[in-house]
C-alpha cells in the first residue's frame, strides 16, 4: 500500500532492502543525534503508533545493572516523534511540552517503547500522547504521557 505523509513514505522505500529497518531507523535517529546514543530500532511505524527497539547494553545501564530510566525517556521520546510525523495532519505543527512517567519495574531486558494517539486528539492545542516501555517479558516497566503544543503551520 502506497503511503502519503513522507516519513511512512520514506520507511516504505528503507523497507525494501536487506537491512532496511536498520538503516531508516539510524536515518530516523540522526535528525535528533542524541536519539543516536542508545542505538534504537523502529520496530513498527504506523499511523498513529510507534514502537522502538532499545537493546539493553552496557552503554544505557545504571549502576545496578538495569536499563537507565532516562535511556527508557529517549526510547519514548523518539516512539512519540517518529508517530507524530507519521500522523499529524498536514495543516499542523508540533513542539513538545513535557514528558510524565512513572517508574513501574526493573527493566532488566531489552526495552521495546510505544507511543500511541487516537486519530481525533489531532487539534490544535495541548495534546497528550500516550508512552509505555515493556520488557521482553512484556512487564510494563515505565508509562506515562509526552505533552505536545499543536498549532497551525505559518499560510505561505
Amino acid at each position: 500500500m502506497s503511503q502519503t505523509n513522507y516519513l511512512l513514505k520514506l520507511q516504505e522505500k528503507f523497507l525494501k532492502y536487506p537491512f532496511g529497518r536498520t538503516l531508516f531507523s539510524k536515518v530516523f535517529a540522526s535528525q535528533a543525534p542524541y536519539f543516536k546514543s542508545i542505538k534504537p530500532t523502529i520496530l513498527t511505524l504506523e499511523v498513529n503508533f510507534c514502537q522502538v527497539l532499545l537493546p539493553k547494553r552496557k552503554p544505557v545501564q545504571n549502576h545496578i545493572g538495569t536499563v537507565h530510566a532516562i535511556a527508557i525517556c529517549n526510547a519514548l521520546e523518539m516512539a512519540m516523534g517518529a508517530m507524530t510525523e507519521a500522523s499529524i495532519p498536514k495543516n499542523l505543527r508540533w513542539l513538545p511540552k513535557g514528558m510524565d512517567v512513572n517508574y513501574l519495574a526493573k527493566s532488566t531486558t531489552d526495552i521495546t517503547a510505544e507511543a500511541k494517539i487516537n486519530a481525533e486528539q489531532w487539534q490544535v492545542g495541548d495534546v497528550s500522547v500516550a508512552v509505555r516501555a515493556l520488557d521482553t517479558h512484556g512487564t510494563v516497566v515505565v508509562d506515562g504521557e509526552i505533552r505536545l503544543w499543536l498549532s497551525e503551520k505559518p499560510k505561505k
